[in-house]
């Protein structure tokens, strides 16, 4: 169970990694997805920072479950509003993004407080 607890988490971690690099830079294709969504550019940098945080938060919370559990929660939340959002706006040409990382931070949250 450790050994998936690990790999999935590493997975949670170097997706939001990159998504909040790509926020902070600025990246076309996330502000493209935002706007899509109805969120405005000047979101973006906090939007990093959350998936960040939440990154460093999972990586800690490798050997200290408490902050993991947090983090992974958090995630859960985050992108259940993104799933909403797409939902609401009927934007479904990259549904599968916000579906795969919400499907990632479900299985990380459910390792952290079985493992």
């Amino acid at each position: 169970m450790f050994a998936a607890l690990v790999v999935v988490t590493g997975l949670a971690i170097a997706a939001n990694a990159v998504e909040s690099v790509a926020n902070f830079a600025g990246a076309a294709w996330v502000k493209q997805n935002s706007r899509a969504v109805g969120v405005p550019d000047s979101w973006l940098p906090f939007l990093g920072f959350v998936k960040g945080a939440a990154a460093v938060g999972l990586a800690v919370g490798l050997f200290w479950r408490p902050l993991g559990i947090a983090a992974a929660a958090g995630l859960v939340v985050f992108f259940v509003i993104a799933t909403v959002l797409h939902v609401q706006r009927r934007v479904f040409h990259n549904f599968a993004g916000p579906l795969l990382f919400l499907a990632v931070s479900v299985a990380a949250l459910w390792l952290m407080i079985a493992a």
